[in-house]
């Protein structure tokens, strides 16, 4: 037995929780009494409700410590009878105790992680569970069409960083990526969401940035019977236009057996549909110094549903074992027209220049539905000194397009005279009115596709736990390995409908007047006429389909991948005094097959890839107890990420002297990472800390152009990925929050947070510049990096009222690089800053009216082509408010 003693003081108020805390933490011992087991911890500082551990090496305490120790396993029965009348997590009221539970977790957590609990991303207006991240302390998100979609994490782009629920890896819908939209997922559906920035050699090692965790509902988080729901009805101020959303949760626990409440149900129901729009123009970066070639002007209507639903089983038979089964499903249905004014200059003009222009009207109209499906079962059993756990799971997610109008060209049929255009960023056209008429239009194209994109992961795992006494310090020894296998498959197929004269089709048939629909509101200047998606389709559906077909595009972007994945890993827990030390060793293995195929000159080839590699990848992590409010954080990890599967894809299209490929042979990209910090804790919700944070890259990946090198010397573009040289990223991250409570009233209500994060990347590439025949090598900062992101929130609450008004910043980043020799077209999505407001109002104990606003100061989405000055692309989306009600019972 450990020659130490653990001196316990139960307070009446948390004497459950800490007998809970003791049996479940698992850095214990255990000790077999009568016919109980109970578990004496060793890390009763890490929990703040009256638990202090000292250390003892005597005999005679030893003694004491064991009688000690006989007494609570004697008491077996009636502590675990208490257990089942006892929350297992207090239910949280108003933002204060939201950030006080989520503060509790990050503060006893081996990892250094940011954390947000349901209660705190109910406090504010988000979307979805993207919004709710960007809150925390070195997060942003990418957005799309104003909503929140990809998280970025210390500056790391998306597809760098991974996302799992409950545990399993999230696979990404969309047909090239890694990254995970998570836009798909419903805040509803989720009890609490984590942002793990160092891994642990027991975690999967796939992020550089890091990893969300998304939880879902337990049963064991509230006390006996729990039911709520909500209603919603938003308005954008752009479109004018009303859209409801619907929400609930309920679960209960029972009991199987001893009378005890050891089994509970969750589910979870949310659906939401919403209608907006949004205006926008721009070049692409189509600048010719400061003279522009061409731009268009585009209006956006969207129609965005999600509905989503979770399931889930707990059983708890005992203090010393549990099992789970977690469920989530998400589904995601965006319906999107885009029509388009393009207009392009016989010769590259100056604002205020007129000359001729050729003119064009598009339309897209597509029907895009991602799904998510998580399923995962576990279990956790102590058995003596030994804790054993295991998890199998299975997540799916797919991206369906079905036949779609993925493009439709309808060409002036003479250029327009004296036409131009004023303000480079935000360029407005000068037209003659005769460009708003119709009949001068006639269609020349119709582009039609479909897609289908499916991603399966499918993995078990199983760890092994020992405690042991290390020279009177308690030690746990954990080992473990982990079986996944991924499969991604894409399917495209492309039809082009053009020359429609020659099927017989009239010039009038094809004039523009007859597929025009009503006049679109543009809040970016005149547009004119909106086109019909149903007459375009009515048109292409008479004509022969077998003609139209695409067979080279189509074939030439369909791929399978497999990925298999097989890790091992070993770790050891040591405590010494008030120092926690984890040092660990985790081993990756990866097989990867590709198949695909290539088009050289029209002809179809096959191509296929194996590639197997391994790594060995150990961390080291330590964390010290200053005091009982402050503590002292570092972290030193080794993580990989693989390649997007875009990236990897083996298709090739090879058409004269024009080539476009994969590189299924790109290495992983690797990761040194550093972490120092502290962290000092204060009152209710009180926070502030400082981290500094350095990553040392190898292999990140970009786009090039090959052709002038190799055997590419001939070609004019050959277009691919390749592996960069070093990569560095460091920061420094802060964080802040309190409540004001020792202020008189009503200043005893105010609550402030705020965080912070200043980084800065260093990177290059190389490539062959066609302008001077030459390769050359160029510096650049990490796409998707932000030198400056933060939130500042201002709060305040009473037992009725609560507000909350945050901003959230992020500083500008590179979008797209242009080519190696060409630094002044790079894209860039320059500064923004939402403001966001929430006010909620309890009308009785249970039922709660609230209301919302989002991007109240209307933040344009806004990219520049290498100078602000220069447009790339601007879309304003307007302000959205909403105004609910919410019922609960618990």
């Amino acid at each position: 037995m450990s020659s130490f003693a653990c001196q316990i003081t139960l307070k009446p108020a948390v004497s459950s929780p800490c007998a809970r805390y003791l049996s479940q933490n698992r850095h214990c011992t255990t000790l077999a009494c009568a016919s109980s087991c109970r578990v004496i911890c060793l890390a009763c500082r890490d929990y703040g409700g009256g638990l202090n551990m000292h250390r003892r090496r005597s005999r005679a305490q030893l003694v004491g410590f064991t009688l000690s120790a006989l007494a609570f396993a004697i008491a077996s029965e009636r502590l675990q009878a208490a257990e089942a009348d006892t929350t297992e997590h207090v239910q949280v009221v108003g933002q204060a105790a939201s950030i006080d539970n989520a503060l509790k977790e990050q503060r006893s957590s081996d990892s250094i992680k940011s954390v947000v609990h349901a209660d705190g991303v109910a406090q504010l207006p988000d979307q979805n569970v993207a919004e709710a991240v960007q809150r925390m302390p070195g997060v942003s998100v990418e957005r799309d069409q104003g909503e929140g979609r990809f998280v970025t994490v210390r500056g790391l782009a998306p597809d760098l960083n991974s996302v799992t629920i409950n545990g399993t890896l999230v696979p990404a819908p969309e047909s090239g990526r890694r990254a995970v939209a998570l836009d798909v997922l419903p805040a509803e559906l989720v009890q609490s969401l984590s942002v793990i920035k160092t891994l642990t050699p027991d975690m999967d090692a796939n992020s550089l940035g890091g990893t969300v965790d998304v939880e879902s509902l337990s049963a064991f988080d509230h006390k006996g019977l729990f039911y709520t729901g909500s209603s919603e009805a938003s308005y954008d101020k752009n479109t004018h236009q009303t859209s409801p959303k619907f929400s609930g949760a309920a679960s209960n626990r029972f009991s199987l057996g001893d009378g005890i409440d050891n089994f509970g149900v969750a589910a979870a129901l949310s659906w939401q549909k919403r209608d907006f729009g949004s205006d926008n123009v721009e070049t692409g970066g189509d600048w010719d110094g400061s003279r522009l070639q061409s731009f268009e002007q585009r209006d956006y209507d969207i129609s965005r549903e999600r509905t989503g639903g979770g399931l889930n089983f707990d059983y708890k038979p005992d203090d010393l074992s549990k099992y789970y089964l977690r469920t989530l499903y998400s589904r995601f249905k965006d319906d999107e027209v885009r029509t388009t004014n393009g207009f392009e200059f016989a010769n590259a003009q100056s604002a205020g220049q007129t000359g001729d222009a050729e003119g064009t009207r598009k339309l897209k109209a597509r029907t895009e539905t991602q799904e998510i499906q998580s399923y995962v079962f576990g279990g956790e059993r102590m058995v003596g000194l030994w804790t054993l756990s295991g998890q199998a799971g299975y997540s799916e997610s797919s991206e369906d397009s079905p036949s779609h109008i993925a493009g439709a060209t309808f060409v002036g049929n003479d250029d327009f005279a004296d036409t131009g255009f004023y303000d480079r960023d935000k360029p407005r056209p000068i037209v003659d009115p005769s460009f708003y008429d119709n009949s001068n239009f006639t269609l020349d194209k119709v582009d039609r596709e479909k897609q289908y994109t499916k991603d399966t992961e499918k993995n078990v795992r199983l760890d092994l736990a020992r405690d042991y006494d290390f020279k009177g310090y308690a030690s746990q020894f954990k080992f473990g390995g982990k079986v996944s296998r991924r499969d991604k498959s894409n399917d495209l197929e492309v039809w082009k409908y053009e020359d429609f004269d020659d099927q017989g089709i009239s010039d009038q048939q094809l004039n523009l007047t007859q597929f025009q629909k009503g006049t679109i509101d543009y809040r970016l200047g005149n547009f004119g006429s909106g086109i019909s998606p149903t007459a375009i389709k009515g048109l292409i559906g008479g004509l022969n389909a077998d003609n139209a077909y695409d067979e080279a595009e189509s074939r030439a972007n369909d791929f399978k991948i497999n990925e298999d994945i097989n890790a091992g890993y070993f770790m050891n827990t040591l405590d010494v005094d008030k120092w926690r030390f984890i040092a660990g060793l985790r081993y990756e293995g990866t097989e990867m097959d590709a198949k695909g195929t290539g088009v050289r000159d029209g002809a179809f080839e096959s191509s296929t890839t194996n590639r197997r590699y391994h790594h060995w990848l150990p961390g080291l992590h330590a964390r010290y107890q200053i005091d009982k409010s402050t503590q002292l954080r570092a972290a030193w990890t080794k993580t990989v990420v693989r390649p997007t599967f875009g990236q990897l894809a083996p298709g090739f299209v090879i058409d004269d002297d024009e080539a476009s490929f994969g590189n299924p042979n790109l290495k992983p990209l690797e990761s040194s990472n550093l972490d120092l910090g502290i962290e000092h804790f204060m009152g209710r919700a009180g926070t502030v800390s400082a981290f500094v944070f350095y990553k040392d890259i190898q292999n990140f990946v970009y786009n090039t152009d090959l052709a002038g090198t190799g055997q590419w010397a001939n070609f004019s573009e050959a277009n691919t990925y390749a592996n960069g040289d070093k990569a560095k990223l460091y920061g420094l991250e802060l964080a802040y929050s309190q409540k004001l409570d020792w202020l008189p009233s009503p200043w005893n209500g105010l609550l402030l947070g705020a965080n912070a994060t200043l980084s800065r990347s260093d990177a290059s590439i190389n490539g062959f510049d066609q302008s001077t025949g030459t390769n050359r090598k160029r510096d650049i900062d990490l796409p998707s990096q932000s030198k400056t992101v933060g939130n500042v929130m201002l709060g305040w609450e009473n037992d009725k009222l609560s507000l909350r008004l945050s901003a959230n910043y992020k500083s500008a980043y590179l979008y797209e690089l242009a080519s190696i020799g060409d630094k002044d077209h790079d894209q860039y999505v320059d500064a923004q800053t939402f403001v966001d407001f929430s006010a909620r109002y309890s009308l009785t104990k249970n039922l709660k009216v609230s209301f919302e606003a989002q991007n109240l100061t209307d933040q344009p989405y806004f990219v520049y082509s290498g100078h602000r000055a220069y447009n790339g692309q601007y879309e304003e989306y307007g302000p959205t408010y909403k105004v609910g009600l919410t019922f609960t019972h618990f």
